[in-house]
């Protein structure tokens, strides 16, 4: 018999072995000193085992019972076992000669990773017998035989709620009583062990059936992103089930070399989970990128799903993809714990901060002229920033820190010398214990910083005048898609608002306490103590925008309330930028500053015009501009300012089904329309269409078609064929040199 380099036989009677290091290292060696007899001819080792010519792990009927039938992989001829943790399944082995109790000894030995060892918990000895005590341990791998007819054996196997998630192989080890000749058969199938949310021993246990079904079965999504005033919400396309989905995301999780205690613990799988998924310091999978240069590779809004970014990062044997921004990295995300089987959801944070001083306020600073100055610190806020929430229990943290938990891919801060966030919890952010594990003082400022304006100001201790505190900008809200409803529309009826699980109520002293617990954890009560300005006599008011549509002009409206019984003199500047989504400038649009004089008591308005020619060429990804407002009071020193943001609107794809009337039918090609309106006064080129739908035989279909005249509506027909029944999800992206992220989805259900 030929034996493989990392494998360990013994000649010895079957038995478990302890996970014992120093017992199972002296077997190991042991072991292979004796192997090296083997290799002699079977007649000086003793009779010739009954050998196993066949083993049959019943794949798509043990996935019934572990509910994960929905995974492609099943349609294989020779189908993988996909398994949950803290469960049993079942499997046959077949045997060349009729199998006998008293003489046949069989042994499993499931094993994962380069070089299987007992002591580490990846090389695993299971004995099968007749009547042999059941172990009840259930921390313990166990096996049994249900029933022999002949030659056939029926086989039930327990996999412990600690088992690695993985992908393990599996050899079966066969020789006869009192002989050393051992005979072995590989499996051919593997077996992927994932985490199960059904099973209350395992740790991500989610009781609620509806909730299992959406945050580990549903495969379609909502993903929101836009401004506070404005969200938007565009259908996501999770495909966790994909054919090479999971192949690819245990490759991934193969490259962390977590350990198999780790791997069996979803706190620090999701942990890892986080520092794969982005590619900055560890080869991982996706490259960040919000420059607004995509040329060498995929505009973050053009995908439409995870899928097609893991399935081309396990193709390329690990070569990063470009490229993902925040939304895309929590996709990702929330496809990779839902295919390990650990609920996740993905969760906007509108008007987002990004604290880089751990200060727990986001600082901005602007000159004596009421600019802003960029240099000074890199803080910002986000006009929108996607994460994920996985769920699990916390044994590592005091009690009733469980539940939901904060993970990030996106590249923002190191932790523990690595770009990743979390896992992050979120009662613990809620309550502002920002010294619990991981990372939690950089998610509560997410949600809760102060975001505080300084002007520039020589007569100041600190070189710098307080303009404005606002302890309510920051997480606005929050949300995530409702249980069990999808809407086809890009806005946000779908939508559930959490705020109050990651914040309490703005206003409330439970949320001031929040912040000042945390700032005092964090030794920063210094800074939320600098007094407030004096209250003056004038009040300003910058007026919110209400939706632009894109290629429309617009205003800013700023009120001036002189309560003085004395004339005023105002100082005014108004600037309009446009933005990148994560907060940093790209352009400045226009700058008015004028000296403004307001008898007693009255009331002024001063409104800035924007044609489109001032801000069309200028606008980045997502269309997002910034307002600043920043003005002072020539007789009391008095200082305001104020800050907006929104995004222009683009009109949506509209998709049609053009069928026969008999509806769609797996196998039978049908015609999508895609109707594509040109707002702009300007002819679109290059123009391209991103097709990609659940359950079609071409998933993502790539289609370029012609440019498109100023002012116009057109209708673009794509064919497609169903590949499987029941309810699909497709969602399409539009994009050209002059006008992008635009996006449409639509329901279909396939007989």
């Amino acid at each position: 018999m030929l034996l493989q380099r990392d494998t360990v036989y013994s000649p010895f009677p079957l038995y478990s072995v302890s996970h014992n290091p120093i017992l199972s290292n002296f077997l190991i060696s042991l072991s292979l000193s004796i192997s090296l007899s083997l290799t002699a001819p079977s007649s000086s080792v003793g009779p010739q085992p009954n050998e196993v010519y066949t083993v049959d792990l019943l794949a798509r009927q043990n996935a019934k019972q572990h509910d994960t039938s929905k995974f492609e992989l099943l349609d294989n001829n020779f189908p993988p076992l996909i398994i949950r943790r803290g469960a049993t399944f079942r499997m046959t082995i077949g045997l060349i000669k009729p199998y006998k109790p008293s003489l046949d000894k069989i042994r499993m030995e499931f094993m994962y990773g380069k070089r299987p060892q007992l002591g580490k918990g990846t090389l695993i000895y299971l004995p099968i017998t007749l009547n042999t005590p059941e172990n009840k341990d259930i921390n313990k791998w166990r096996a049994k035989i249900l029933s022999v007819s002949d030659n056939q054996l029926l086989i039930e196997v327990y996999v412990p709620p600690t088992a690695a998630v993985s992908t393990w192989k599996l050899r079966i080890s066969t020789k006869q009583n009192g002989s050393r000749n051992i005979r072995s058969f590989d499996v051919r199938e593997d077996i992927y062990i994932l985490f199960n949310a059904w099973s209350k021993l395992d740790t991500v246990y989610m009781e609620r059936e509806d909730l299992k079904h959406e945050f580990v079965q549903m495969d379609i999504g909502k993903i929101y992103i836009g401004s506070y005033n404005q969200p938007k919400g565009r259908q996501w396309i999770y495909g966790q089930f994909n054919r090479d989905v999971l192949p690819a995301v245990m490759y991934m999780l193969g490259k962390t070399n977590l350990d198999y205690a780790a791997r069996s613990n979803p706190i620090k799988v999701v942990r890892a989970i986080a520092q794969m998924v982005n590619s900055h310091d560890d080869n991982g999978l996706l490259v960040g990128n919000w420059s607004g240069d995509y040329k060498s590779g995929t505009p973050p809004w053009s995908w439409t799903g995870s899928a097609p970014i893991l399935e081309q990062y396990y193709e390329t044997n690990g070569e990063p993809v470009k490229f993902g921004q925040c939304w895309v990295f929590a996709g990702v995300t929330t496809t990779v714990c839902r295919a390990l089987g650990i609920p996740a959801r993905t969760v906007t944070n509108f008007v987002s901060a990004h604290d880089t001083d751990d200060s727990l306020t986001v600082d901005k600073f602007f000159d004596a002229k009421g600019q802003p100055i960029t240099d000074v610190n890199a803080d910002s806020i986000w006009n929108f920033h996607v994460w994920t929430d996985a769920w699990m229990t916390r044994p590592d943290l005091p009690a009733g820190y469980g539940g939901w938990q904060v993970i990030d891919a996106t590249p923002q801060e190191t932790s523990e010398g690595l770009y990743r966030t979390g896992p992050a919890s979120v009662e613990a952010v809620r309550r502002g214990e920002i010294g619990l594990s991981y990372d939690a003082p950089f998610v509560f400022a997410e949600v809760n910083a102060d975001l505080v304006h300084w002007k520039l100001d020589e007569t100041s201790p600190l070189g710098w005048k307080k303009m404005m505190t606002n302890q309510h900008h920051v997480g606005r809200k929050i949300i995530t898609k409702k249980v069990g409803y999808i809407s086809e529309l890009p806005d946000t009826r779908d939508a559930e608002e959490i705020t109050d699980r990651y914040k309490n109520k703005e206003g409330t002293a439970e949320e001031r306490m929040s912040v000042l617990n945390a700032a005092r954890a964090g030794g920063l009560a210094y800074l939320f103590e600098i007094p407030e300005p004096d209250r003056e006599d004038i009040r300003f008011e910058l007026k919110k925008l209400d939706r632009v549509p894109i290629g429309n002009p617009f205003s800013i409206v700023v009120r001036v309330y002189n309560k003085s019984p004395m004339k005023r003199t105002v100082t005014l500047s108004v600037s309009v930028n446009s933005v990148f989504y994560t907060g940093i400038l790209a352009h400045k649009v226009k700058t008015e500053r004028r000296e403004i004089d307001i008898g007693p008591n009255k009331v002024y308005e001063h409104r800035v015009n924007i044609l489109v020619a001032e801000y069309l060429p200028y606008l980045v990804d997502y269309s997002m501009l910034k307002i600043y407002a920043v003005a002072s009071v020539k007789e009391t020193s008095q200082t305001w300012s104020e800050e907006d943001d929104f995004a222009v609107e683009k009109p949506p794809l509209a998709l049609t089904v053009v069928s026969s009337g008999h509806g769609l039918t797996v196998g039978v090609p049908f015609n999508l329309a895609i109707e594509i309106t040109n707002p702009l006064n300007v002819i679109l080129t290059n123009c391209k269409l991103t097709v990609e739908g659940t359950s079609l035989v071409n998933r993502v279909q790539t289609v370029a078609i012609p440019d498109i005249n100023k002012k116009t509506k057109i209708s673009h027909i794509v064919q497609l064929t169903p590949r499987r029944p029941g309810e699909s999800n497709i969602v399409v992206t539009f994009q050209s040199k002059q006008l992008g992220d635009v996006y449409g989805s639509k329901t279909i259900l396939i007989n």
